[in-house]
Formats: C-alpha cells, sequence, structure tokens
C-alpha cells in the first residue's frame, strides 16, 4: 500500500468512527497527476445523492500533457465506487445520527487508487484542545524516558 495524500485535518475536526475503502471512477490524466503526487483532498468531503456517493471539492493538478488541458475540470466530482449495502449503512448512519462522511487518505493499492473514508463526528472545542493536551504530554514523556 503506497500512500499518496493524507487528510491530517480529518482526525484534528472529527473523531473517526468507522473507516471503509472505496474505488474512484477517474480519468486517465487524473491517475498520472495523482501517482505524480499532484493530489490534495484536505478540503474535501464526501455526499451520497440517488444512492450513488459523490467525492466532491478534491484537487487535482491539471498536467501540461493533458490535451484539452482548458476544457478540464480539476475539482469535478468523482464517483466513488461502494457496495450497496455500504452505501446503504453510510447513507443510514448519516442520516440517523448526524455523522458526516470525511476522506482520509488516497493511496495505491494492487495498481488500483483506493480512497479511505471514514463517517466521522465532528468534535467540540474542549475536545480539540484535550487532544493537543494529550499529544503534548506523550511528546513531553517520551523526551523525560528518552534522556534516563
Amino acid at each position: 500500500m503506497n500512500i499518496l495524500c493524507t487528510n491530517k485535518k480529518a482526525s484534528f475536526k472529527f473523531s473517526l468512527l468507522k473507516k471503509f475503502e472505496a474505488g474512484l471512477s477517474l480519468h486517465g490524466w487524473e491517475v498520472k497527476s495523482i501517482k505524480s503526487g499532484h493530489a490534495q483532498i484536505s478540503e474535501s468531503y464526501i455526499t451520497i445523492k440517488n444512492n450513488e456517493a459523490y467525492l466532491i471539492n478534491a484537487h487535482l493538478k491539471v498536467l501540461s500533457t493533458t490535451s484539452d488541458s482548458d476544457k478540464v475540470n480539476s475539482r469535478r466530482s468523482r464517483k466513488l465506487l461502494l457496495n450497496k449495502r455500504e452505501l446503504i449503512n453510510i447513507s443510514n448512519d448519516m442520516k440517523q445520527n448526524g455523522h458526516a462522511l470525511v476522506p482520509t487518505k488516497m493511496y495505491t493499492k494492487n495498481s488500483l487508487i483506493k480512497l479511505e473514508i471514514a463517517i466521522a463526528k465532528g468534535k467540540k472545542a474542549h475536545d480539540k484542545r484535550a487532544d493537543i493536551k494529550n499529544r503534548d504530554w506523550e511528546r513531553n514523556k517520551d523526551r523525560i524516558l528518552k534522556n534516563k
């Protein structure tokens, strides 16, 4: 598994509850752009319309070698490839509990590009402060133990 890009903001803004693996429906130039490291999913989100999941606002850099580069849209919505059962479970969880669906990382698996998505619950400000406090404490604890 070769990680191509991650969404570091997702674990800070949300508490990730359940993770899924989804394929992506992409054009040829998009695959080339992603594999060369020009993908960004930090500001993207996932919606479900007509029992289909879509990745929205993911930015892929248009390469100069792309034909018709003036006509392509680098922020178009891309369809996620999920099982029907997974889509039903995700949409029910989103409707009943008010959870969000967030992309966490994009990676290759057997030469296919996959997207890890997570059902997430938004964090409050005091939860974020507690996470920062715990992270600093772990860092200081490791420093102290290393010096002994």
